[in-house]
């Protein structure tokens, strides 16, 4: 035996995966899919008979959960898709800086300073749906209004695949 100390390094997580396969005709509107790469919501499913030569296809088209941008995809419905695994956590924003990243209050007690208010328009439209109008408007800026005006601001950030991205936003009344 050695008395060497051996390291490694590991650039890999903890080995769960992203995805995890699901039989395309069990996938249904309103869940998730991964089209392109891309994970996915699903909006629309639509499957077509059984052919002379071959299998039931399912057709997807699904709405991108970062970019808003519509995807499909057709796979026959015996055969596994990726689905992603998708987290929706919220977080007491505490700071807004002046680059547009956020300071976020998370569980724990620590803070999470990565997330950036979201900019691009098509997205901004898409998160619009789930804020309340007369805090957000049409523009980020009125995020940070709010949050000027001292309101306690709670912010929903969803996850998969690797990419987070601020979705949501609730006023949970004036700070104490």
């Amino acid at each position: 035996m050695s008395d060497e100390e051996h390291h490694f390094e590991s650039k890999a997580d903890a080995g769960a995966s992203k995805t995890y396969p699901q039989q395309a005709g069990t996938i249904r509107k309103n869940g998730y899919i991964v089209i392109k790469n891309r994970p996915c919501k699903v909006v629309e499913v639509s499957t077509s008979k059984t052919g002379k030569h071959g299998h039931a296809k399912c057709h997807f088209v699904g709405i991108d959960i970062f970019t808003g941008k519509k995807l499909e995809d057709i796979v026959p419905s015996s055969h596994n898709c990726d689905v992603p695994h998708v987290n929706r956590t919220d977080y007491q924003l505490i700071d807004i800086s002046e680059d547009g990243f956020v300071s976020l209050l998370t569980d724990n007690g620590n803070t999470k300073d990565d997330l950036k208010l979201p900019t691009d328009d098509s997205l901004l439209t898409q998160v619009c749906r789930n804020l309340l109008f007369y805090l957000l408007g049409s523009r980020p800026a009125k995020i940070k209004d709010g949050f000027a005006e001292g309101k306690d601001l709670v912010v929903s950030v969803m996850s998969a695949m690797g990419e987070e991205q601020i979705n949501a936003l609730k006023d949970v009344g004036p700070k104490n």
